[in-house]
């Protein structure tokens, strides 16, 4: 009985370290999922955030949608001219796939980014109170991609907060 008890005992102990290992591995390479420069990750649970918006980008033949977390989205539903710190707006990008039969006329195809932005007016004050992340594949692009991010958004977006995305409603 004495044997059983330590064995399943064992057992017990084996499950909860190798159940706990995924974890403690994943919290070790939480870094390398972080964007140069600015340390922003995708954020969990993004995907049941409200739409904020769709739009095209005919340049790079994308359909995209920007998705926000409960801060972004009353900011936006109070017609906030600034966004508060603790805004997150993510924006998935897809490669437009035409309809066939339906000239003109285009569904989500292959994915190609998820980009986010984290507001922080203290951390990111040197642009604009914004962090910034570009992923593909869930993972950040290089820092040279990161280094263009604000540059644009200041110089097409500076009267929105840098945000390019109005509220679809």
């Amino acid at each position: 009985m004495n044997q059983v008890l330590k064995w399943a005992a064992a057992a017990i102990a084996a499950a909860c370290i190798s159940a706990s290992l995924p974890f403690a591995v994943g919290h070790a390479d939480d870094n390398a999922l972080a964007s140069p420069i600015f340390g922003v990750k995708i954020p969990q649970g993004y995907r049941d955030w409200k739409l904020i918006a769709v739009g095209e980008e005919t340049g790079l033949d994308e359909l995209r949608s920007v998705l926000g977390n409960a801060t972004a989205v009353k900011a936006y539903q109070d017609g906030a001219a600034r966004f508060p710190d603790g805004t997150v707006l993510v924006k998935l990008a897809w490669k437009r796939k035409p309809v066939e039969g339906l000239d003109g006329a285009f569904i989500t195809g292959p994915a190609t980014t998820v980009q986010v932005m984290v507001k922080d007016s203290t951390k990111y004050a040197s642009t604009g109170g914004w962090g910034f992340g570009r992923f593909i594949d869930g993972k950040p692009v290089d820092a040279a991609q990161h280094e263009t991010c604000f540059a644009c958004h200041e110089a097409h977006a500076s009267d929105h907060d840098f945000v390019f995305t109005h509220d679809a409603r």
